[in-house]
């Protein structure tokens, strides 16, 4: 569990959540905790998301209901309620989401439920083989009806990027290494575990930043072999 590391204000906003989180739901709450980048030295005031695990006992929607008007009040919180046993059950399911979660959070609330979670490997392997399979095929698929539309490719392309990278983060905790936050050091440490050429993934990532100008030709090689760099990933994956 990480130490909150941002300002007053948005603080006394997220303790006013949890205080009216116990109002609506008094002892079915079991614990409110904040995770991700607000949690870590990556949090960006006004661009960062605020994310909270909200635990209940039960998460029928009946249940659920009580907290609409609550969630609208806040809009810029994105709440996940869940169960402890559907957490439980979950690991297996979702191992990048939960691991990504213990990594950096902070009970705001209630019982510390993600301290003791297990997170087999082998499931964190099927899943980073799972999406990255997905996104190849849906990239492949889109290449082959909007290969002469270089906006539709540009979308595409960084949208894929941040994807593919949250991936890596995970592929990286898979080959024992550590799993930064930040898009440049994703890049070295995957680019020193794996063949893969990080000046593809660099340029990709300076033209999405808006840092460099692609032409269009030099646009759709970049989409052509940021495929292929997926390509290897898989294959050294599987």
């Amino acid at each position: 569990m990480q130490e909150i590391e941002i300002t007053e204000k948005i603080m006394k906003g997220i303790n006013l959540f949890a205080d009216k989180l116990r109002d609506v739901y008094a002892d079915d709450l079991v614990s409110v905790i904040l995770y991700g980048s607000a949690v870590s030295a990556e949090f960006v005031d006004k661009h960062s998301n605020l994310n909270f695990l909200i635990v209940l006992k039960n998460t029928d929607l009946e249940i659920l209901n009580k907290a609409t008007g609550l969630v609208r009040k806040f809009p810029l919180f994105q709440a996940l309620f869940l169960t402890e046993n559907f957490i439980v059950s979950s690991t297996d399911t979702f191992p990048i989401e939960f691991l990504d979660m213990r990594e950096n959070y902070a009970v705001i609330y209630g019982k510390d439920i993600l301290k003791d979670i297990v997170i087999d490997t082998k499931n964190l392997r099927f899943q980073c083989e799972h999406e990255l399979r997905i996104k190849l095929i849906s990239l492949r698929q889109l290449f082959l009806r909007f290969n002469k539309n270089t906006s539709v490719l540009k979308r595409a392309l960084f949208k894929s990027f941040n994807s593919v990278l949250h991936i890596a983060r995970n592929i990286l905790r898979l080959k024992g290494k550590g799993s930064p936050y930040k898009k440049e050091l994703i890049i070295n440490a995957l680019s020193e575990a794996y063949p893969l050429d990080k000046i593809i993934w660099q340029r990709i990532l300076s033209a999405k930043n808006k840092e460099i100008k692609v032409a269009k030709a030099e646009l759709k090689r970049l989409f052509i072999k940021f495929v292929k760099e997926l390509e290897i990933m898989l294959e050294l994956l599987d």
